[in-house]
């Protein structure tokens, strides 16, 4: 194997990514802090537009009140950091006097773009031997949070980020394999046994792991998450904030 693979710190990192949800009271330094920024906003952004932004919550009370409105979850209550990752056309469209908002595309450059940012953020963060978790809870109650937040119209909040230095790590959570997930050429249909397979791993991971053991398995996980729709009230909210028109 090539040197350069069989010792990556950077790869290595990656793959040891997980969830961390319980954090113990040390802050997170400034120089921490600048650090992660300066990482997130490293990353790539389409056509340069650079449409995120990223809100820090340091009040206690509004910090309480994203907990309760992304379903009362304790990380973003207890977490020494909360950021909101939001996309962002408010900031361009006051330099441009003729802009053409509300395309479906701007939508996905919006949600696209922060993704990656967010990304950038998380791994730099855990470079830094710290750990945190994705909320899109936030998203449970998204005007409200946007009401809370001082969101403009041409905003929306994505998702965001509680982080912190762990009091707990949690095992890694077993991936899809690559036979059904990376193809060549064109689509190929994913392998049933692979799928059942898989199914098996999580059933041992679920029954297994340190905390909130199940008897469950991937597929039945994705099945009440597919089939009803989830936050409804989307499409409107995002038209009132001037996405998604056309």
């Amino acid at each position: 194997m090539n040197k350069n693979l069989s010792s990556n710190s950077v790869i290595d990192l990656i793959c040891s990514h997980h969830s961390v949800r319980e954090f113990t009271d040390e802050p997170v330094s400034t120089e921490m802090r600048e650090a992660i920024f300066n990482a997130a906003r490293a990353s790539s952004s389409t056509c340069f537009l650079q449409e995120t932004t990223v809100i820090r919550i340091t009040d206690e009370e509004k910090q309480r009140k994203l907990a309760e409105l992304s379903g009362h979850q304790h990380q973003v209550l207890t977490a020494p950091e909360l950021w909101i990752f939001c996309a962002d056309m408010h900031r361009n469209i006051q330099l441009v006097d003729n802009c053409d908002t509300g395309w479906i595309e701007q939508l996905m450059i919006g949600c696209i773009d922060t993704g990656i940012f967010g990304q950038n953020a998380m791994i730099a963060l855990e470079s830094l031997g710290l750990g945190g978790c994705f909320i899109g809870g936030i998203r449970n109650n998204i005007e409200a949070v946007t009401t809370l937040l001082d969101l403009p119209k041409n905003t929306f909040p994505v998702f965001g980020i509680a982080f912190g230095h762990p009091a707990r790590h949690n095992e890694l959570k077993p991936r899809l394999p690559s036979a059904v997930t990376f193809m060549e050429n064109r689509y190929v249909e994913p392998d049933p046994e692979v799928l059942a397979q898989y199914d098996r791993e999580m059933e041992q991971y679920y029954a297994h792991r340190s905390t909130n053991k199940k008897a469950t398995n991937w597929s039945k996980t994705v099945s009440p998450i597919l089939e009803k729709e989830r936050r409804f009230f989307m499409l409107d909210y995002l038209k009132r904030q001037g996405w998604a028109l056309k």
